[in-house]
């Protein structure tokens, strides 16, 4: 059965508008044409979630042209009962065409192309002969900005993934940890996400003792044991958008240096949480967290940027890295998730999901920040 993983219902209102905003930008940024192939980014722009097969399906944005939806024709039911209404029109190709060659016919030549980021190369690759002279970029330049100001309804499903993270981590520690496997432990939260509400699990990361100081640890066969540092880092989706939150809990009472490392983890979370608001910059926030884990002298083993923007992607702009002095803005959401990895011992992360608003910042997650002890 056809279909992406962004579940997000038939075309609603604010697809126009997008799709509005899309032409804009692409005219602002000197693009010809955005040619937007199965992604988060066509979820966004039409609601059309198709898989990304071999065969082409492309969205064409021109500057002041109508949107142009290329389609392979045993598909088009679907893209038609996507209900793009007039927003956009749907032009399909038949098996012996040449999908590459009508797209470059729909652009009419451009200096000037945005292609998705996701677009597979053997399509790029193709286009790029079909529109010869033409200089490709990538579409995020114009429509991450776009994409990185969530609407209402995009933070009240965010919220409600969320709410539902949250309560997985509340009843995964009111079961028994000690003597499971990481792979156990993986399993059941990829369950609870499930019954907790979430219409898919988008990931599950489980690392125990030594291996909760490997940030992106895949579960393995160790056995959770007393005095582990366990770090769990998991998400699903809900009407399409995800949640993504990073616990850390200690099985039975916690060594000195483990509190220790938690209380400047926790101090550094809270602290780039407070550096939130209009106008600051990404940079800012993640020095506001990486300052505090300095001064504790583990500066050298915080190794990731501080967060992510979320939404139908686990990972989007905007990125709360050194060097990225975007302002934020209201509607933003990010994770703020810094960390502390002693090689050979044990980790330390904590993840909250957070929105920029006029004031400052809201936490999406409610789960404790206080280090959990569990068995």
């Amino acid at each position: 059965m056809l279909g992406g993983p962004y579940d997000v219902g038939r075309m609603s209102p604010g697809y126009p508008e997008r799709l509005a905003r899309a032409r804009e930008a692409a005219s602002h940024g000197g693009l010809g044409a955005l040619l937007v192939t199965p992604s988060a980014e066509l979820v966004y722009l039409t609601g059309y979630s198709p898989l990304p097969l071999e065969r082409l399906t492309c969205l064409v944005i021109r500057p002041e042209q109508h949107p142009i939806l290329l389609v392979p024709e045993l598909e088009r039911p679907l893209a038609e009962d996507a209900g793009l209404g007039e927003s956009a029109e749907i032009v399909s190709w038949d098996e012996t065409d040449d999908p590459y060659a009508i797209l470059a016919k729909i652009t009419g030549g451009v200096e000037r192309a945005g292609c998705s980021e996701r677009m597979w190369a053997r399509h790029l690759l193709r286009l790029q002969d079909a529109l010869d002279g033409t200089r490709f970029s990538p579409a995020s330049e114009v429509l991450g900005p776009i994409r990185a100001i969530k609407d209402s309804r995009e933070i009240d499903l965010l919220k409600r993934s969320a709410r539902y993270a949250d309560e997985t981590f509340a009843r995964l520690i009111q079961t028994r940890l000690e003597t499971r496997t990481e792979r156990q432990v993986a399993r059941q939260l990829a369950e609870l996400l499930l019954e907790t509400g979430n219409e898919e699990v988008a990931f599950t990361i489980v690392g125990s003792g030594p291996n909760s100081a490997s940030p992106h640890h895949e579960p393995a066969g160790r056995e959770l044991r007393t005095g582990d540092a366990v770090v769990m880092d998991f998400g699903g989706r809900t009407g399409g958008y995800c949640s993504d939150i990073t616990r850390t809990v200690a099985i039975g009472k916690p060594s000195p240096k483990l509190r220790e490392v938690y209380d400047v983890v926790q101090e550094a979370q809270d602290e780039a949480f407070r550096a939130v608001t209009p106008g600051v910059s990404a940079h800012e926030v993640d020095e506001a967290a990486r300052r505090v884990i300095e001064r504790a002298g583990l500066g050298d083993l915080f190794v990731h940027r501080t967060g992510h923007g979320i939404g139908l992607e686990e990972h989007e702009e905007p990125y709360i890295i050194q060097g990225n002095h975007e302002p934020l803005r209201p509607g933003m959401c990010f994770s703020i998730e810094p960390g502390v990895y002693i090689p050979g011992e044990f980790g330390v992360r904590i993840e909250d999901i957070v929105v920029v608003t006029q004031e400052g910042a809201r936490r999406l997650n409610h789960a404790p920040r206080e280090l959990q002890v569990v068995r």
